[in-house]
């Protein structure tokens, strides 16, 4: 019972997580210049490409980690 529920938190990180990617990096992948950086001139918010490696390997790790833990509650009930 405790892995399927980490396991659903986990997976709910993991979509927070791509959601920051879409909007902090790939909504502004073509307004980045050489140094990386994109500035939003409406909020006046500098957006960093460096920023979107992070947020999708945060999401990618906590959803694999979601499924290890759901795949392991799944066969442990058998």
């Amino acid at each position: 019972m405790t892995r399927t529920i980490l396991s659903l938190i986990l997976l709910g990180l993991s979509l927070f997580f791509a959601y920051a990617w879409y909007t902090q990096y790939f909504t502004w992948l073509a307004c980045f210049n050489e140094a990386g950086r994109c500035l939003d001139t409406d909020t006046g918010v500098i957006y960093l490409a460096q920023s979107g490696p992070i947020w999708l390997s945060l999401s990618a790790l906590a959803f694999v980690l979601s499924a290890c833990l759901g795949w392991r509650a799944l066969t442990s009930r058998r």
